[in-house]
């Protein structure tokens, strides 16, 4: 950029996570090496990486029965299921940034792990300012965050958020003391994502996520933006199972 900055402009395409961490179950009865075509009704927590993975957020052990209890009924708990914001972090990071000397616009992309909607975006200064103790922010879904340079890394600090949203499925829940860094930096055609989760009222230490990659996009219709979809509450009373999406 002018202003010597690393150029983080573009439209830029993430590795999806790795949905294919463990097993999926099987009765008695299916073929060998069954399939999701031949049961539809598998239990996601053999698959999700947020549950089964390797990196998962250590909760105090007072803690585990709600995330269990959460867990176990995430197909009316999850707050995607009445068409809440993903939220920061698991919203993922940005598809599209536009950036100027003094800020970057992140926009979203649609159906991030369930859930989001197209057109969702933040606005973040980078001009180094510092959280301002004595403005009255309201809590909301992608937080109140800040932006600096440290170096040619763009770092994003990000408090006050809603405590109805999850880290992760699994009912991985945070308090609404969460503070989230997020770490930026432009490495030829990649952006090296990363990012941790602090919340002390509930975690036992902080949450370093798996980094990912953003590789930029070429393709000039890559940054186009969809009409926001709809996004249906169905009756969550009446449910039934526990079987986990």
């Amino acid at each position: 950029m002018a202003n010597g900055k690393p150029d983080l402009i573009g439209n830029w395409n993430f590795n999806a996570m790795n949905w294919r961490y463990g097993n999926r179950r099987c009765d008695p009865t299916q073929q060998e090496g069954c399939t999701r075509a031949l049961n539809q009704t598998m239990d996601f927590e053999f698959e999700a990486p947020s549950r089964f993975g390797p990196n998962r957020p250590l909760y105090k052990p007072e803690f585990w029965d709600k995330v269990q209890q959460l867990d176990m009924w995430t197909n009316k708990e999850d707050p995607v299921m009445t068409c809440q914001p993903l939220g920061i972090p698991r919203h993922g990071p940005p598809r599209r940034i536009v950036q100027s000397a003094n800020d970057v616009i992140f926009f979203y992309t649609q159906y991030a792990d369930g859930g989001g909607g197209a057109g969702e975006y933040r606005i973040i200064p980078t001009d180094g300012r510092m959280h301002n103790p004595q403005k009255a922010i309201e809590a909301t879904y992608m937080g109140y965050t800040v932006g600096r340079w440290e170096g040619d890394t763009l770092v994003l600090d990000s408090i006050s958020f809603v405590d109805t949203t999850w880290l992760a499925r699994g009912g991985f829940f945070h308090s609404d003391q969460m503070h989230v860094i997020e770490k930026l930096t432009r490495q030829g055609n990649q952006i090296k994502y990363e990012v941790t989760v602090e919340d002390p009222e509930v975690l036992v230490e902080p949450w370093v996520m798996t980094p990912r990659t953003l590789t930029l996009n070429p393709n000039p219709e890559a940054g186009l933006l969809p009409e926001r979809g709809n996004c249906e509450v169905y009756e969550t009373k009446n449910i039934s199972t526990q079987i986990r999406h």
